[in-house]
């Protein structure tokens, strides 16, 4: 029986564009592969483990043709819309009752701040969880084992009785190990709101 349901935001909740994102970066930085520095400089930055000063300024510095405007219209291009059907369906699910509901996303302050000021019912979606972790903000970020243990240490959960909806499968698969219930959503081909049929497969 689950009773809790764990959502992550991006591709579940937010639509994305992360293949359009990588390949506007890899034209923009002029290369074909993003660096080591880039990708560590990255994950500290949705860790919280730097500020967005020091983000910025590593990549002012590395790229000087690129201006602060740029870097920032890059950064946040590959947030696209809510659908607020969306979020209508997370009402419904809220006023049943039935469930403890999570939110759990790797994310930053970029980005967070973009999504504060294009989505306009962002904070009436932030009110419909009990428990709404980013991972600049508690500091850990998926895949890492840490981040779940902590959700679950917090809510005093059994991960046996959580669903934990990811379209990452390093994220799934990281949550699987510690005995939580999964679904890997694929945003080209499924929704969120298919969520009673995913509930009644994993009741059976």
């Amino acid at each position: 029986m689950i009773d809790t349901i764990i959502f992550d935001f991006g591709d579940v909740f937010i639509n994305l564009d992360k293949e359009g994102a990588i390949n506007r970066a890899l034209n923009l930085f002029r290369i074909d592969s993003f660096d080591h520095d880039m990708i560590k400089i990255n994950q500290a930055y949705e860790t919280g483990l730097i500020s967005t000063d020091t983000f910025e300024n590593f990549y002012l510095d590395k790229y000087p043709f690129l201006s602060i405007e740029e870097l920032h219209d890059l950064w946040n291009g590959i947030i696209l819309d809510f659908p607020e059907y969306r979020l209508k369906f997370l009402k419904t699910l809220r006023q049943k009752k039935e469930y403890e509901l999570i939110l759990l996303s790797n994310t930053n302050t970029l980005h967070i701040d973009y999504v504060k000021q294009t989505v306009p019912f962002y904070n009436d979606f932030k009110k419909l969880f009990d428990g709404f972790y980013l991972s600049h903000i508690i500091n850990s970020r998926k895949p890492d084992r840490e981040i779940f243990e902590k959700i679950l240490d917090i809510h005093s959960l059994n991960p046996k009785t959580c669903l934990f909806i990811d379209d990452t499968p390093e994220n799934t698969q990281s949550a699987d190990l510690l005995g939580i219930k999964t679904w890997t959503l694929d945003p080209s081909t499924e929704d969120i709101i298919e969520l009673d049929k995913r509930l009644t497969y994993l009741s059976l």
